[in-house]
This record gives structure tokens, sequence and C-alpha cells, in this order.
């Protein structure tokens, strides 16, 4: 816009409307922020309690309340505010009786104000880096991280632009019931289920559980709505389906190969109703590539043209999800961001694979994989199949002792209870220049922790530029 005026993400009058209140005049708002720690001027701030009380389940409960920084986040900026009791602060304020609520009212209405199509994406594991290829072959609106839960989710429906060619959102679970109404709400015209693996079993009691509570982004779906499925995963939806999976499996889209070289993009080969066609696949893996066939799939849902997979080219790979960085001559392969049995076993083998590509040893530093109840030990001795092409293993966390156990004296590099400063500089003594180390695990072993940068200064401290 001219003139310097603040991109209109919102009108303050289709806030009001859209919270089922009278029209009145306020400022247009550019964007919608929960913390006031992230607020840039021209934001809506929404002021959330943290517990959400017993509508949803939520992964942490705090005492802390959003109202108490709404001062803050009006300093910084906000220009209006959305809240359920005023305060002193001098802003534009739209009261509701419950601001998680108002969020939800917000992102209800702004899923019916796109023109675009909405594709909704869950699985157990790669939902953010669907979420991105998705984002990239549509030319589609997407928030960064994983906002998938019930702030999430409503929260990426607020921030989509009414213009967006496309929307993508990534919905998540870890108890049941979430998934279904978290669809509705979205109400996609395509919903894609990646695959289902043992996250957070503990919370879900078996396979078929959480494979029920997946299979529920098609309650989201309407008439004219397409599932887009793994192969593998039986889902009794009676509409329009397009299936994904690998060589062998009888599906739309199969993955018949992916080429890796060092130096180079990986290179996925799928067979698709319209012939072979070969597809970048960022960071590489067959796990990712799997990825890039539910993309194809869902370019068939939507009617589009295939060769906008070639636009995954471009894409960078999310920190924490396989990116890469180099420090003290040591390859630093970031996967700290999340894992399950799933997705560190794909890991595993693709980094294994990545063996004759690396100058010096393959170092995995692996740490717990949280909320897999009572079978958590067998979970983590089984990922030992997967370590055949590692030089040496550092388990990190008391579950991670099951597959220390399990490893051959020769891979076992040592163990920690938890990740920590004193253990990347114990790690940073271990590598040598010319090394490749993954450093994979569940979100609160190494990225609470902040385990990667600490691990990358420790190697520049020990070892200078490294080779």
């Amino acid at each position: 816009m001219s003139g310097g005026a603040t991109p209109s993400l919102w009108t303050y009058p289709e806030l009001a409307a859209a919270l089922g209140q009278a029209s009145a005049a306020g400022p247009n708002v550019a964007g919608i922020c929960i913390d006031s720690r992230q607020i840039a001027p021209g934001d809506l701030f929404v002021a959330l309690k943290g517990d959400p009380g017993p509508r949803f389940t939520a992964t942490s409960r705090s005492n802390r309340d959003g109202h108490d920084f709404i001062a803050d986040a009006v300093a910084k900026g906000a220009a209006a505010v959305l809240a359920h009791r005023a305060g002193d602060y001098d802003a534009p304020t739209l009261l509701v009786e419950d601001t998680l609520d108002g969020l939800w009212q917000l992102g209800r209405a702004a899923r019916q104000r796109l023109a675009g199509p909405v594709v909704a994406v869950t699985g157990s594991s790669g939902k953010t880096t669907a979420k991105g290829f998705l984002a990239a072959t549509l030319d589609g609106f997407a928030t960064a991280g994983s906002l998938n839960n019930h702030i999430g989710v409503p929260l990426s429906l607020a921030r989509a632009p009414r213009q967006a060619a496309a929307a993508v959102v990534e919905i998540g679970t870890n108890h049941p019931g979430e998934i279904g109404p978290l669809a509705r709400l979205a109400a996609p015209d395509v919903a894609v289920l990646l695959n289902v693996g043992p996250a957070h079993i503990e919370n879900f009691g078996s396979l078929d559980a959480i494979r029920r509570e997946k299979a529920a982004i098609a309650e989201g779906l309407g008439s004219g709505g397409t599932l887009v499925r793994a192969a593998s995963v039986a889902v009794d939806f009676p509409g329009r389906t397009i299936t994904f999976g690998a060589a062998e499996e009888a599906a739309d889209v199969r993955l018949i190969a992916v080429a890796e070289k060092a130096g180079e993009s990986a290179i996925a080969e799928l067979a698709t109703p319209s012939g072979t066609i070969a597809a970048p696949v960022p960071g590489g893996g067959m796990h990712r590539a799997q990825s890039v066939a539910a993309a194809a799939a869902v370019l068939l849902a939507l009617h589009l043209p295939l060769d906008r997979l070639d636009r995954l080219a471009a894409l960078a790979v999310p920190r924490g999800r396989g990116n890469t960085l180099e420090s003290g001559g040591v390859l630093i392969v970031d996967e700290s961001y999340n894992a399950n049995p799933a997705s560190m076993a794909a890991t595993l083998r693709a980094f294994a694979g990545r063996a004759e590509e690396v100058r010096g040893r393959s170092i995995a530093i692996l740490g717990d994989m949280l909320e897999l109840g009572d079978d958590a030990p067998a979970y983590h001795a089984a990922l030992a199949q997967h370590c055949g092409g590692i030089a040496g293993v550092f388990c990190v966390g008391e579950r991670m002792g099951a597959l220390y156990g399990a490893l051959p004296s020769a891979q076992r590099l040592g163990q920690a209870a938890a990740a920590s400063d004193a253990l990347a500089a114990r790690c940073a003594g271990l590598l040598q220049p010319g090394d490749t180390v993954l450093v994979k695990g569940s979100n609160g072993i190494f990225w609470a922790a902040g385990f990667v940068a600490a691990l990358a200064m420790a190697l520049q401290r020990e070892h200078g530029d490294g080779v």
C-alpha cells in the first residue's frame, strides 16, 4: 500500500463481525499475535490464559494470563486488543467472554472468507515438512513452525490473507478427540493423512486408536472434498480418495526411488496417472520423498499441473528438521525438533545411507523419544537395527539406555542424562573435523535446550575452523 499505510489483514469492522459484535470504528490490523514478546506494529494482540480449561488437553498448563501483558503489547505497537476484561492501556479493545473462543471465531470467519483452496495435513511425523512442501507447490500461505493444536489451528486460519492462492494448515494431536474439531474448523478442500506411527501412544493405548484419531481429519471434508492418504493407512471415507505410497504399493502416486548425490539436490522418481516424473526432495531421504509424493497427490486432487513440484528445488529445510550447518570442520545434521519411532527410524536409515558421502565418520547423538508408554524400552532398543551404517552413537536420556544396551560395543560412544552445555563440550571432544553428526530426539530433549547451537559453539572452540 502507498503512503506508509498498514496493510490490512483484517479491518476492525470485520473483526467485530467475526466476533458477533456490532460494527465499530477502529484500526485495521496487519497481523494476529498471542505473545507480547513477538508483537509487530499493527498487530491484534489476543490475550489468552495459559490454562484453556477442560475443553482442550493442553501439553502444559500455566497460571500466566495474557491479560497481564496487554500493556506491554500495546507499548510495542499493538493496534488493538482482544480480551475478556478491560485494563489500563490505551488501545481499542474487542471484549468477549472468552478469548480462546474468540480466537476460534476469528479462525472460522477467516476460513469462510478464503477464496483459494484449504489443505489440512496430519500424521504422526513429517507434518510441518509436508506443510512447507505444499505451501511451496501451491504458492499458498502457511504459518511458520508447528502451530497445530487448539490454539495453533485457529491462529493459522486467522493469519491467512483473504487473497491467498491457497492455505495450508497443520493439525496435530496428543490425546484422543482433538483432530475432529480442528478439522471441522479448518473445513479443508483436501485433507492429507501422511502416516500413522506410535507418537504419543501412551495417551492412546494402541496404534489403531492413533489411526482412528488421525483419520478424523476427514470429518472436516465437505461433500466435494478429497482425502489424500498413505496407501498403507486404512480410512473409512466415502468420498473421493487419492493415495500415495511406496513402489510396491497399489497407490495413485508411487515413490519409485530417490537418487541422492553429494552436493546435489535429492530427486524422487514418482509414478503418477500422468506418467513417471522427477521431483526435488529438499533435505533428501525416503521419508521426505514420501511427503513429496503426498504433495503430488494434492496437486492431482486440485487438478493442478505436477510440474509445480519443481518449485521445491528452491525450498530451504526448516531449522531442526534436517537442515545442516558446519562448525569446526564438522557437519551437523539438525533433526532436533522432534522424534518418534517412525521418524527416528526413517532419519537413521537416511543418515546411514549418506556414509559414502562423509569425509570422516558418521556419528549420531540420539535423545529420548517421549510419550511412548510401557513399550518405550522396546521402541528405543529397536532403533539399533537402523544404526548399522553409523560409526558411533551417543545416547541422551534415560529411555535411550535401552538403545545403548542393544548396540554393539564398538558403536557405543557414551551416555548422558540430559542435554547441556557440558554435554555439548563433551561431544565436541569426541568429534573430529570431517565427521558428520546427526542430532535427533524429542522436542524436550535437544530443541528446548538449544543443544545444536551449543554444540556448534563447542565445536568452534574445540577445532577452530576445522578442515
